[in-house]
């Protein structure tokens, strides 16, 4: 049976930008490796026990999604940080707050989020539990 997430994949046109948004803005960490069948380094994006690995949009890694393209997800992030604390992160970075806060329904109860576009236009939502 299932038991969680390990990892999931982000199509970037800008990988620089991807990477300047999630580490600074949102403080992931940049780390590197090398794929188990050798050949050229990849990066990925680590908080936690999370990991989300980042695939070029020009020459994504194989193998990959049928469709691989930049700004198809839409993802939800579970926050320490209040909303407040998020707003003023957001707007010292002149990132458009698109919704909330907002009450929603997470995967283990309530929720209150806050909606946002990467740099991608991938729709990021930050949350914190209620």
């Amino acid at each position: 049976m299932l038991t969680s997430i390990d990892h999931f994949v982000l199509t970037a046109k800008d990988m620089d930008k991807t990477i300047s948004f999630y580490c600074d803005v949102l403080g992931m960490t940049l780390e590197e490796f090398t794929p188990s069948d050798g050949g050229e380094a990849r990066k990925s994006l680590k908080f936690g026990n999370q990991k989300i690995n980042l695939h070029r949009a020009e020459s994504p890694y194989k193998p990959h999604a049928n469709n691989p393209v930049s700004g198809a997800v839409d993802i939800c992030f579970l926050s320490s940080a209040k909303m407040e604390e998020w707003q003023s992160i957001f707007a010292e970075n002149n990132i458009k707050i698109e919704d909330g806060p907002v009450q929603k329904t997470g995967a283990t109860g309530p929720i209150i989020s806050l909606y946002i576009r990467d740099p991608d236009l991938n729709l990021i939502e930050i949350s914190n539990k209620l």
